[in-house]
């Protein structure tokens, strides 16, 4: 017995009772709505595994319940449509908003049971639910938004999201992602280093995702190159974002001037929270919704006033400092209501601490002298440059290895070899 909970949404009783019947026959705990308003009742009190969800019903249909679902942050099992007459055009909106899946109707018994089966697998297998555009609000910023990138959707070239620092990049790159694909993040620029070709195989017939392309070392930037130049042979599609304006890295020279050129013909730029700060009451809630069933913060809800505060704060940091203050409420509230004193002591502390900046400093920018031998110059500069990226990171080691493009290993040898203190708050900010 599986003990799964799937919930049924149809309207056509007979479609119910079929699926009802054998997924209880293979040991899966099974409930039934034969409609939009039932599945909103039922899922407002709880989280089943798994939804198997019609497309067309009389009073709302699943595409239009989808959407509520990811706007309020109830998107966090997975979901597999069902429709008898849809569309490609309406099965692939379903998986940008979310869905998982698309089952034909009629459904053939194996159809059913290796979908379901794989739904509760990666259903099961992640920790925190992906944001979707859907999820990010409805703003006159996020329509124009969702406008820009329905139109890159339609062409194959390299892309780059551009915006501020904690702006929500992945979702955009999300949507622009076609379901049941490869999905490739760059999370070490070594691998660009060291086996760009190798990055496409993997992302082959579907995306490759590099994040902050500003801080890829020069080799990096070289082996991205590569990857843009044999994109058409792999059909991948290619997303890079940056937190820094490209241009005046590349007048620094800090910047390759033709991977600028390959990356900068398709740039969407993603809006600060601040222009869509209407949503930010949702985006709170839905945030905090996750953090309950991922069951890594106790029972909470916002008081009206603490929303009100949260709506009316400047986000420098925008979605990414979002989620720290909603983390950081749900956890050191006293009481099961967030309220407004609360949330106002979070921000306090959110706006005093340091942002990352605009741009990274051109060199020379150290007062490195080179009335000294090489070597000694060197390791000026390098003591420097570690010494940048370990407070940019606010000490988190896991992050500097990131940005640098060093095994945690060599890094902690690195700092040691240039006596670069590594305090204890640095090491305990992996945890």
């Amino acid at each position: 017995m599986s003990g799964n909970e799937i919930l049924i949404v149809d309207d056509e009783m007979g479609i119910r009772e079929l699926l009802s019947e054998i997924l209880q026959d293979e040991g899966y705990r099974v409930k039934l709505a034969e409609n939009a308003a039932q599945a909103r009742t039922y899922r407002n009190q709880q989280r089943p595994d798994l939804v198997l969800l019609d497309i067309w019903m009389p009073d709302c249909d699943g595409i239009t319940l989808l959407k509520e679902w990811a706007r309020a942050g109830q998107l966090t099992m997975p979901v597999v449509m069902m429709s008898g007459h849809a569309t490609i055009d309406t099965a692939v909106e379903a998986t940008r908003i979310g869905a998982l899946d698309f089952m034909e109707k009629p459904i053939a018994l194996q159809k059913l049971l290796s979908t379901v089966q794989r739904a509760l697998k990666r259903g099961g297998a992640q920790h925190h639910p992906e944001q979707t555009l859907a999820s990010l609000g409805k703003g006159e910023a996020i329509v124009d938004l969702k406008a820009k990138l329905d139109q890159v959707l339609q062409q194959r070239r390299p892309v780059l999201l551009t915006g501020e620092y904690g702006v929500a990049f992945e979702p955009c790159a999300r949507y622009l992602y076609t379901p049941n694909s490869p999905w490739v993040t760059v999370s070490n620029p070594q691998t660009l280093i060291d086996a760009p070709l190798s990055l496409l195989e993997q992302a082959r017939d579907g995306l490759l995702y590099v994040p902050e392309v500003a801080e890829l070392p020069r080799r990096a930037q070289q082996g991205l190159m590569l990857v843009v130049n044999k994109l058409e042979k792999f059909h991948a599609r290619l997303v890079v974002t940056s937190s820094q304006p490209l241009l005046p890295l590349v007048t620094e020279r800090q910047f390759d001037a033709a991977l600028y050129q390959a990356l900068a013909g398709l740039t969407v730029v993603v809006p600060p929270l601040r222009l869509h700060a209407d949503d930010v009451p949702d985006l709170a809630n839905q945030l905090l919704t996750q953090l309950i069933e991922a069951r890594k913060a106790p029972q909470r809800r916002f008081a009206t006033a603490a929303l009100n505060q949260l709506r009316q704060h400047g986000w420098q940091g925008n979605h990414q400092e979002l989620l720290q203050v909603v983390q950081s409420a749900a956890l050191t509230a006293s009481e099961e209501e967030i309220s407004a004193d609360d949330v106002q002591a979070l921000l306090r502390l959110s706006s005093s601490a340091p942002r990352a900046p605009e741009a990274a400093p051109a060199l020379p920018m150290t007062g490195v002298s080179f009335d000294q031998p090489l070597r000694e110059a060197r390791d000026e500069f390098e003591r420097l440059y570690l010494e940048y990226h370990l407070k940019q990171a606010g000490g988190n080691m896991s992050q500097v290895a990131e940005r640098v493009g060093l095994e945690r290993t060599h890094l902690y040898r690195k700092l040691k070899q240039l006596g670069v203190q590594v305090g204890r708050r640095h090491n305990s900010s992996d945890d």
